[in-house]
């Protein structure tokens, strides 16, 4: 090798090592400028618990926050669904489910839905003693929901709490 090749190819080894490193952390901090604003998840489960036209118009500017959760610390994770879910506001929960939400064992049986619920808990009995958003029940979604077939089931596989702590 002479020494005009071996000049030339460690300029361009020392810029390939230097420009992929930069590449890569660019892209990288690219992906965390495509999260939502952590403010505004917090803002729009907030909303989910009770406000129906506020859930609208923040979807309608930002359409990926009906698959947003917000950590409430220790664990404690809640998406607006489940706001609206635990408050037993069917209005707001059946909105979110009709654009595609996700819904989960704890807003099925705020909603009544036992031909849903009660198979899923003869399949997996462990989860009559879940813990939802805060801690909050199956028992407690069941009777924020008023549905007495639901309370009636939990109860007789002896669901008595209303809360559990997360931690």
């Amino acid at each position: 090798m002479n020494r005009k090749k071996f000049i030339y190819g460690s300029i361009v080894g020392l810029g390939a090592a230097i420009a992929v490193p930069s590449a890569i952390l660019m892209k990288s901090k690219e992906k965390e400028a495509d999260q939502l604003d952590e403010k505004l998840v917090k803002s729009f489960v907030i909303a989910g618990h009770s406000k129906l036209e506020l859930v609208k118009e923040m979807l309608s500017e930002h359409p990926n926050l009906i698959y947003a959760s917000y950590d409430w610390g220790d664990g404690d994770f809640e998406e607006a669904i489940e706001g609206a879910a635990h408050l037993g506001q069917k209005e707001i929960v059946n909105y979110l489910l009709s654009l595609g939400a996700r819904a989960n064992l704890f807003t099925l049986t705020m909603l009544g839905k036992t031909d849903l619920v009660k198979p899923t808990l003869e399949a997996y009995p462990e989860l009559l003693f879940a813990k939802g958003p805060h801690g909050l029940t199956l028992l407690h979604h069941a009777q924020i929901g008023e549905s007495a077939e639901m309370v009636n089931y939990l109860m007789e596989k002896g669901v008595t709490q209303r809360m559990i702590k997360i931690k």
